[in-house]
């Protein structure tokens, strides 16, 4: 079967649709075959990241490896048994089409809580949660205290993934292997880092996560959106004598695909 890996939290701008893309590439890139969901049906920020990497290659003439990305199918109500979620149809519709030809499964959730989303999170093998290196963006996680030390209580975020682990406990599946990437970590070692550092380890012991290093902060992923590229293709296109920050980044890619601990997958890229 399919590995499937979620990325999702509830809140936007922590880079979910960037992570989503650069790991799905990179897993291509190593020749395992992805297929990709986006559960944003309004933005489908991933979608779009795809579709503008499939008309950049087709224009210039390039042949790289990519992820293949599937809309939702759309249903006939009269298929629905009795009570059953349209929602829950369509997605458990989309893996069951993808599974066959997929190694794995990337599905992108949407920064707020549908039923999408929770019901992707019961799905996952592997579940990647991006957070800015903030309290504001802690505060999906956990509720701290007015000194930013100590946990007051959890989120609801937390207790959705809690119930998607009752949920895979009941129906007999492995746990879910949980993930938190922080992103935009600053450079120097300031007293707000140091806090998040200390919380995010308690709070890990306390609910269950594991953390990953992410993408500091750089111009260059907004640079790549349009013509849907990703860290790993600049120098496919010719691009030589890459700048620090660049490489610099590559090799947080890197860091970030072995911390993930994924099945028959090395960052030998």
């Amino acid at each position: 079967m399919a590995h499937i890996i979620v990325v999702g939290n509830e809140k936007g701008g922590a880079g979910k649709s960037t992570v989503s893309m650069h790991v799905a590439t990179a897993l291509s890139r190593m020749g395992h075959k992805v297929g990709c969901l986006d559960l944003d049906l309004r933005q489908k920020t991933l979608g779009r990241y795809i579709s503008n990497r499939n008309i950049y290659l087709e224009k210039a003439g390039l042949d790289l490896p990519t992820p293949s990305y599937h809309d939702l199918p759309e249903i006939d109500q009269t298929d629905l048994a009795p009570g059953e979620n349209p929602y829950d149809h369509r997605l458990s519709m989309a893996v069951a089409g993808l599974e066959p030809e997929s190694d794995f499964i990337l599905i992108d959730c949407p920064g707020s809580h549908t039923r999408l989303s929770q019901v992707a999170h019961s799905l996952a093998d592997t579940l990647i949660t991006p957070l800015n290196d903030s309290f504001v963006d802690f505060d999906l996680l956990a509720h701290v205290d007015t000194e930013g030390e100590d946990i007051t209580g959890p989120s609801v975020y937390s207790e959705m993934v809690w119930n998607a682990r009752q949920l895979r406990s009941q129906a007999g599946l492995p746990p879910i292997d949980w993930v938190v990437v922080r992103n935009r970590m600053g450079a120097q070692a300031m007293v707000n880092k140091e806090k998040m550092e200390r919380v995010i380890n308690k709070l890990s012991k306390r609910i269950g996560f594991r953390t990953a290093p992410g993408f500091n902060e750089r111009v260059i992923f907004r640079e790549l959106f349009p013509r849907g590229l990703t860290l790993l293709d600049l120098r496919d296109l010719g691009v030589k004598g890459l700048n620090i920050s660049n490489v610099a980044a590559r090799q947080e890619l890197r860091d970030l695909i072995k911390s993930l601990n994924l099945p028959n997958v090395t960052a030998d890229f």
